[in-house]
């Protein structure tokens, strides 16, 4: 099989896997599974921001969340120490599910460890892929998900998440959060955050 048509294939898995979702979210009036519409975000910011990806970067994007609902957040204690607990278990349940349909798909060793690598979250800050893969992540929340979050919280709940995105980001991707659109009052608490 070549690259291109073990590519396509990998993202086929992935999104298949994520298209059970349960859970909907409605873009334009339609009706789009949760996980499924966040792999494509995830796809499309990372062809943006960092045109030149490995081929490891581009699966990661793709699976970084891979079937999520199955590990609910209620499962576990509504405190940090539930919340931290849930957020380690849901890395190592995505990089086993990655894991199973790139070996399906016949990638080798190597580039499935890499995924496993990229979805634990190693060595951010340090390993150039990881910080990428976290930028990505941090503007896929920015761009999709930070205004409706915006009705759901107070100014301080969203201050103090805003300066925890903000720390986990790059030089490289604040810059490019910046460039966003955002609302008066989404743009007046980034604004906050950053002071």
């Amino acid at each position: 099989m070549e690259a291109s048509q073990k590519l396509n294939k990998a993202f086929e898995l992935f999104d298949a896997a994520n298209a059970e979702d349960p859970n909907a979210e409605l873009v334009e009036g339609q009706l789009f599974p949760k996980e499924l519409l966040y792999a494509e975000r995830m796809t499309a910011v990372l062809s943006e921001f960092e045109p030149e990806a490995s081929l490891a970067l581009r699966l990661t994007a793709r699976c970084q969340h891979i079937c999520r609902w199955q590990i609910p957040r209620n499962a576990y204690e509504m405190n940090r120490v539930g919340y931290l607990q849930w957020r380690q278990d849901l890395k190592k349940f995505h990089a086993k599910k990655a894991t199973e349909i790139l070996t399906k798909v016949g990638y080798d060793s190597e580039l499935i460890e890499r995924v496993q690598f990229l979805l634990l979250k190693k060595k951010l800050k340090r390993d150039e892929e990881t910080q990428t893969l976290e930028d990505v992540i941090c503007l896929v929340f920015l761009t999709f998900y930070y205004e409706p979050f915006l009705v759901k919280h107070d100014d301080g709940k969203i201050i103090a998440i805003l300066q925890k995105t903000w720390k986990k980001m790059s030089e490289r991707g604040q810059q490019a959060a910046l460039k966003l659109n955002f609302s008066g009052r989404g743009k007046g608490l980034i604004t906050k955050a950053l002071q």
